[in-house]
């Protein structure tokens, strides 16, 4: 090893010491990791698996929020839509406007939130503009398998509710073929997007319902011709709503 001309190792053992430190620091990580519980340590497996998901907005991270804690306490006491239940989806709806850059006055979006008596509806738009499907197939485009996976980090820390999915046709759409026409379609990709979901993060017991009503279902104030009709819906339903359907 060359020495200066005072007899000393020059600055290698400043590499060496980073070297120390970096591993200890590494060490230190793992430790802690491993302390964690179920919860966090999913949390950290589905950051790194998700590497387009938002993590600088305060309301996302990898320890559980207040509301999901909140939650967790009063589990089992609900008996209608609670104070709870209805901040988490108000808080829900902020996150996923901020992931998605979600402005409601803009036109040509490719997304639609909603609070309704039902709980928080997203319709998410197959549009030629950005599609989210490959043409007339149940494959997504690299932005829809992006938006979907978003999605899945943002519901899956808010595991109460029960989610319902289903695909949408617009009027007049040429269906993919003779024996694959647009029923199928629509229910193919209400299937895809639930498979995406819980690929993702969510936990396969909140699915309640995956549907495919082709063009029956056309939104309010377009034309049931508009493209906009072709979609994916999801419904993260609130509790009373879920208790009504199992009653009825």
């Amino acid at each position: 090893m060359a020495k200066n001309k005072h007899g000393h190792h020059g600055g290698s053992w400043k590499v060496a010491y980073g070297d120390f430190i970096t591993t200890m620091m590494a060490l230190f990580l793992v430790l802690w990791l491993t302390a964690q519980d179920k919860k966090i340590k999913e949390a950290v497996e589905r950051a790194f698996r998700n590497p387009f998901s938002s993590v600088t907005h305060d309301s996302v991270g990898i320890v559980p929020n207040d509301e999901t804690q909140a939650v967790k306490s009063e589990k089992g006491n609900f008996s209608s839509s609670s104070a709870v239940e209805l901040r988490m989806l108000r808080r829900l709806n902020q996150d996923l406007m901020k992931s998605f850059e979600y402005d409601p006055s803009e036109e040509n979006k490719n997304m639609k939130l909603e609070l309704t008596s039902e709980g928080l509806m997203i319709s998410l738009f197959d549009n030629s503009r950005k599609p989210i499907f490959q043409k007339d197939t149940a494959e997504f485009t690299s932005y829809g398998r992006w938006i979907f996976s978003t999605l899945a980090w943002e519901v899956s820390r808010y595991s109460v509710f029960k989610i319902e999915l289903a695909g949408h046709t617009e009027k007049g759409h040429k269906p993919p073929g003779q024996d694959y026409g647009n029923w199928e379609l629509s229910a193919d990709r209400a299937n895809a997007a639930r498979r995406e979901l819980v690929l993702n993060g969510v936990e396969n017991e909140q699915i309640a319902k995956v549907s495919g009503f082709a063009d029956k279902r056309p939104m309010k104030d377009y034309s049931p011709y508009d493209e906009e009709n072709r979609r994916v819906t999801v419904l993260l339903k609130l509790k009373q709503n879920n208790n009504n359907e199992s009653t009825g």
